[in-house]
């Protein structure tokens, strides 16, 4: 007996670890499907036939369609859905079912006019739009929470569902600025602050009379279009990214709660001007199991900064996450021939695993009625749809292989303080962090976006693009890690607040100037500097001497540099005497380089190559400018010419085609936006 158990366990123990790989390596291709716009099921068995044929294995439903489930206070209707899901497994389609938290339903409106938007000029706003719901509001997240609650209990066991999507967009929609979110502020102050001292010496109240004697003095940082003192506005939207959190981690433990089992997913929209939100308490709780985001590149095949945009998208929403990324909408509308297969293989350079296209159907009502899908009005396939078709049996042919797994040795520093706070300066923090991320791009090689108080910092090189807002934390990370033999390059509008947004009073860049060896003193305008300019530059313009070399390039800022221990690496040459910009410390096993500028690819780039060869950070593969390239593992590796005009790969083993079954002796042509994926032959 003990003998057949032992062997039973071996046989199970083998069948867990031969099939748990193969079950993980797998891309989904599908669409995001509304059957609610159209109960009718025989329309629904044909849109099903339609996808099993192009080789669909996943669809996206339910989300911005809360009172489809839920049509009256209490009560659900789950049967129509019923028999859409177990269609849908029936075709071997699995699907991704959103908890729509919001729009909310407008009975719930009805019922509780507190759920209302309302403008900073205290305007009841309708929820003609969506997106119109103050999250916060406690009679909000009752019946969001309920909602939640029933539907993933209703479907937890269904075999079609592969994940519940949580939110949609969630840093979309308005601020309310009702006198009941106001009273949640001022809660939400006492709490952080425990005393009215205190509040005023983070708010600098000081300042144009604005002392706080009581609590119930406080307003919302915001009347009409003029914000408020900086210190209050930052504490405002960090108040407001906090309910935001807080709803989705009550909707995230829910679900876990009733489906322990069930992927998580959502469309992570964080970064929308309406709302923009603090993402990475989501991304390093580790409780949502797939991040995710619609990834609209634009409608062009030959320009490529669409894709880039749509990749950095990608990047800022995974953080450090090692699990796969989903993009649970993708682009269909009036993309160009080829243009969604492009970028479907170029998200896969990054980590995706599924390209779900926005939409199946060109719908017919609504704000999004002339969007063009995959099929047309009358439900006939359209390019699109052969062009999804294509992409899933390619996908198909190379899923074992992927998702891919980046392994980064560089970390690009994200700040949410420093990007509400940073608003003042020309430069955003997420313009910055772009810029770095650019200069990896091409290249061909990883790097994280990196919330440093949160992250262990496992890298080589970090970066720290103007990051406005230096708190302890952040700052303590960031002097262990020289200390301990990290590089970090810091540029231009970093340090330059403490963490309640007030301009440090002891010297720059702020809890960090020994580590850099300099004093940053003042900032100068470039345009009014160039009025004295022995070279006659005129605008931004300026130029830079690193080590003889000189280099024009244009900035609206600079700051002015005082090295203390610092050596000078660069200096701008063109003004009335020569300021240092570029310096370098070292401090303890490690070193810090600051860079007097918003961050620059042409400036950057002087130091990048001699960093990556003296800090043996692991280059991407050799290949032409204008192809994107991965190692995937021993023996594979993925190309994509995002150029239109061909490029021939140097190689000196012999390898095979596996999406287009052929040989090569040696070096190879990737054809112009068309993908290469190849295996060594030893």
């Amino acid at each position: 007996m003990a003998t057949t158990i032992y062997k039973i366990s071996i046989f199970v123990l083998f069948f867990i670890n031969i099939s748990y790989p193969v079950n993980a390596q797998r891309l989904y291709v599908g669409a995001n499907y509304h059957p609610h716009d159209d109960k009718n099921l025989e329309k629904i068995k044909t849109d099903i036939h339609l996808m099993k044929a192009a080789g669909f294995n996943v669809v996206r439903m339910g989300h911005l369609a809360w009172d489809s489930y839920e049509i009256a206070d209490g009560k659900f209707d789950f049967a129509w859905f019923d028999k859409v899901m177990n269609m849908m497994n029936d075709a071997g389609i699995k699907v991704i079912l959103d908890i729509a938290l919001h729009p909310a339903p407008i009975w719930l409106h009805k019922k509780f006019p507190s759920v209302d938007v309302v403008d900073a000029n205290g305007n009841r706003l309708y929820p003609n739009h969506r997106y119109m719901d103050d999250v916060g509001d406690p009679n909000y997240q009752k019946y969001a929470l309920r909602y939640a609650d029933s539907i993933s209990k209703h479907y937890k066991k269904f075999p079609a569902l592969l994940a519940f999507g949580i939110d949609n967009e969630s840093g979309d929609g308005p601020i309310s600025y009702a006198e009941t979110v106001r009273q949640r502020f001022v809660f939400w102050l006492k709490t952080k602050y425990t005393t009215i001292e205190k509040l005023n010496t983070s708010w600098a109240s000081q300042r144009w009379s604005r002392r706080i004697n009581q609590w119930d003095e406080i307003g919302l940082p915001q009347s009409g279009y003029v914000t408020g003192a900086p210190e209050r506005v930052l504490d405002f939207r960090r108040f407001i990214s906090d309910e935001v959190n807080g709803l989705l981690l009550k909707v995230l433990n829910k679900v876990k709660t009733n489906a322990p089992d069930i992927l998580t997913n959502t469309n992570a929209w964080f970064f929308s001007p309406m709302k923009y939100f603090d993402w990475s308490t989501i991304a390093y709780s580790g409780k949502m199991d797939r991040n995710g985001e619609g990834f609209y590149p634009g409608n062009t095949l030959v320009t490529n900064y669409g894709v880039m945009n749509s990749l950095f998208g990608i990047s800022r929403i995974q953080f450090e996450s090692k699990k796969p990324f989903w993009c649970s909408e993708f682009t269909t509308m009036n993309a160009v021939p080829n243009s969604i297969r492009k970028s479907a293989y170029a998200s896969l350079f990054y980590g995706n695993q599924m390209i779900c296209g926005w939409t199946w159907q060109s719908m017919h009502a609504g704000e999004e009625q002339f969007l063009e899908g995959m099929v047309d009005w009358d439900g006939i396939p359209n390019r699109k749809y052969e062009e999804y078709k294509k992409i899933a049996a390619e996908f198909k042919a190379i899923e074992k292989y992927f998702p891919y797994k980046p392994k980064p040795e560089v970390g690009l520093a994200f700040s949410f303080p420093g990007i509400i706070a940073g608003g003042e300066f020309n430069e955003k923090q997420d313009e910055q962090i772009q810029v770095c991320w650019n200069l990896f791009y091409w290249r061909n090689m990883d790097a994280n976006v990196v919330d440093v108080s949160k992250s262990e910092l496992p890298y080589k090189l970090l970066f720290v693009p103007g990051v406005s807002v230096m708190d302890n934390a952040t700052a303590t990370k960031i002097r262990n890690f020289v200390a301990n033999g990290g590089t970090v390059i810091m540029t231009g509008n970093s340090a330059v607040m403490d963490e309640n947004g007030q301009v440090f009073k002891t010297t720059r860049p702020g809890l960090l100037n020994d580590v850099f060896g300099i004093r940053v003193a003042n900032y100068e305008e470039t345009e009014l500097m160039n009025e004295v300019s022995p070279k006659l530059f005129s605008g931004k313009k300026m130029e830079i001497n690193f080590h003889e070399k000189m280099i024009e390039l244009e900035s609206s800022r600079f700051n002015v540099i005082e090295p203390k221990e610092a050596e000078v690496l660069a200096n701008i040459n063109s003004l009335d005497k020569d300021y240092p910009i570029i310096t370098t410390n070292n401090y303890g096993k490690g070193k810090a380089i600051f860079v007097g500028l918003p961050a620059n690819e042409s400036v950057l780039n002087l130091l990048l190559d001699n960093l990556i060869k003296e800090l043996n950070i692991k280059k991407g593969p050799d290949v032409p400018s204008g192809i994107m390239a991965r190692q995937i593992d021993e023996n594979h590796f993925l190309y994509l010419n995002v150029t239109g005009e061909p490029k021939e790969i140097k190689f000196t083993a012999k390898s095979k085609s596996i999406l287009f079954n052929k040989s090569y002796e040696g070096n190879f042509i990737v054809q112009p936006y068309e993908p290469e994926f190849i295996e060594v032959i030893k």
